[in-house]
């Protein structure tokens, strides 16, 4: 009987080009997706304009900022921004080895959602690697809290995703969505909900150098009035508590293997996420490192523990 991708890890099995814009720096910028070895995981390269490669490893250690999206590397120095569609791409669809090439300092924002990345990946196929996967698992409740908001792992039988949002606007005003993670609902339920923004915050964001690439083609706008102002609508009724949803496991994607346990937030973000994976992995008391055995009779999987690092994720 053949490897199954679950236990086994993943990579591209061609080259993925894309090319558009940053959605804050509104530069052009072309992306790379190069098939790697196993055990490489993600890994950014920067080619830089004098010619040299800055690597950046796509792990919760290397977050330099999540001011409205998660940036790898120094914010004030050679970075990769917006980074998490992206990781949520990968992540969904089971790719856990790949080589992301960039000539610019933004991922590109394409429609603002994961939509296009899951169908360049697809297309180009994905290959089973002889190297079994590794993952996280939960075995007791992290908690981090931020006024009102919170964000919580806690063990489980798999890996679910339960995520409610809270705005004033009538627009959105409370939303919860709560999903058992496969690729396939990745795709269908995740995948293509669209980054979002407030007509009235644009000013002060370009004022600020955020956003000189947002547009109706790549992000959801709600105007003064509080209605979306896109001509073709939504694409989920509650499509903004799903794009943060994607957003969350975009970032979770840089614990630097695949999770086993639920993550729960209410009025999360970035800065959120980032802060709750980071009390995780420095905890060791609070996950272990796993990987699947099958049994021969009636293939029915169990995890063992193992005690090999994951790309190291708890360094920090």
């Amino acid at each position: 009987m053949g490897q199954s991708s679950i236990d086994y890890q993943c990579t591209l099995k061609t080259q993925v080009a894309l090319s558009g814009i940053g959605v804050h720096g509104g530069k052009p910028v072309t992306m790379l997706c190069h098939p790697s070895d196993p055990d490489t995981g993600i890994l950014f390269q920067r080619n830089m304009e004098d010619g040299s490669v800055v690597e950046f490893r796509a792990l919760a250690s290397e977050v330099g900022s999540t001011d409205l999206s998660t940036v790898l590397g120094n914010p004030a120095g050679p970075s990769i921004a917006t980074v998490e569609h992206l990781m949520a791409a990968l992540y969904g669809l089971g790719i856990d080895n790949a080589i992301i090439e960039l000539d610019g300092p933004e991922v590109p924002i394409l429609d603002g959602s994961a939509a296009t990345l899951v169908s360049a990946f697809e297309q180009a196929g994905i290959r089973t690697q002889a190297v079994k996967r590794r993952y996280i698992r939960v075995v007791r409740p992290v908690r981090v809290e931020n006024g009102a908001s919170w964000a919580e792992f806690k063990p489980y039988d798999g890996t679910r995703f339960e995520i409610e949002i809270d705005f004033d606007s009538p627009a959105i005003g409370r939303q919860f969505f709560a999903q058992d993670l496969d690729s396939e609902t990745f795709k269908r339920e995740i995948s293509r909900a669209r980054t979002f923004g407030f007509m009235k915050d644009v000013e002060r964001l370009w004022a600020a150098g955020y956003a000189l690439g947002s547009s109706l083609e790549n992000s959801v706008v709600i105007g003064d009035d509080h209605r979306v102002i896109n001509m073709e609508g939504l694409r989920y009724r509650d499509e903004f508590v799903r794009h943060k949803t994607l957003d969350a496991l975009g970032d979770l994607a840089l614990a630097g293997a695949r999770f086993i346990g639920s993550f729960r937030s209410y009025r999360g973000g970035h800065k959120l996420n980032a802060r709750a994976l980071r009390t995780l992995l420095t905890d060791k008391s609070a996950f272990e490192i796993v990987e699947t055995n099958r049994r021969e009779q009636g293939r029915r999987a169990e995890l063992i523990a193992v005690n090999a690092p994951v790309y190291a994720p708890w360094t920090m």
